[in-house]
């Protein structure tokens, strides 16, 4: 097992647990999280990114039925979690599954890693997680920095139409992906944020970035995983 030496301000051994809340039910992308993506299915590439993390102390699938465990890698640190059939519901919330999972399992630090991020890397997450555990920040999240031009509610958002600027002296834009989000027990239970109020960004490329929703990205992804072949 790999491990990485963290202890909090008073000298306490601080516990990660990572949790992937997956339901075997899609409706944009019928069977999503299982569907093939290279060699393996989908969900599993982000169970096989959080094995070789340094930063992870437990590692859950949290899903509402057991025969998710076929589609994942078949490895002792893989904890099969059951959670409630209602959590599967279309008009469920991050929310309502993050708080689910925090009230039955304890730890100092969460870490929720979702499948629809195929192409995410152990470093990223190690190095984000690390930012956590260092106390410096009280969360962190993957995030995608875009230096063009953006425009939102109709408006530019950073930069001025009468004069034009050269996009590599724009104000960039940071975009939250669906990666991972890493954040204190406490922000939680005081707050239900996953992204508190000093966090930290971690950049992924754009590879890292890719985020499969609908029959369009996962081509996309299918693609992208044959040219990294």
């Amino acid at each position: 097992m790999l491990s990485f030496m963290r202890e909090n301000s008073g000298g306490a051994a601080m516990k990660t647990a990572a949790f992937i809340t997956i339901k075997l039910n899609s409706e944009r992308l019928p069977n999503k999280n299982i569907l093939p993506l290279g060699d393996h299915p989908l969900s599993w590439h982000i169970c096989s990114t959080l094995l070789n993390c340094r930063t992870i102390d437990e590692i859950y699938i949290y899903c509402s039925e057991e025969r998710i465990m076929e589609y994942v890698p078949r490895h002792e640190r893989l904890i099969f979690r059951k959670r409630d059939k209602r959590l599967d519901g279309s008009l469920i919330r991050a929310q309502d599954t993050y708080s689910a999972f925090i009230g039955e399992v304890d730890a100092d630090i969460y870490l929720a890693a979702l499948t629809t991020a195929p192409f995410l890397s152990s470093a990223s997450i190690d190095h984000g997680v690390e930012q956590v555990l260092s106390g410096a920040y009280d969360s962190a999240f993957s995030a995608q920095k875009l230096q063009t031009f953006a425009w939102y509610k109709g408006e530019p958002l950073n930069y001025s139409p009468e004069r034009i600027p050269r996009t590599q002296d724009m104000e960039p834009v940071y975009i939250e992906t669906s990666g991972f989000f890493a954040f204190k027990r406490e922000l939680w239970t005081t707050h239900q944020r996953r992204i508190g109020f000093r966090p930290y960004l971690q950049l992924v490329d754009q590879v890292e970035a890719i985020d499969i929703d609908t029959k369009e990205d996962y081509e996309f992804a299918q693609r992208v995983m044959i040219a990294r072949r």
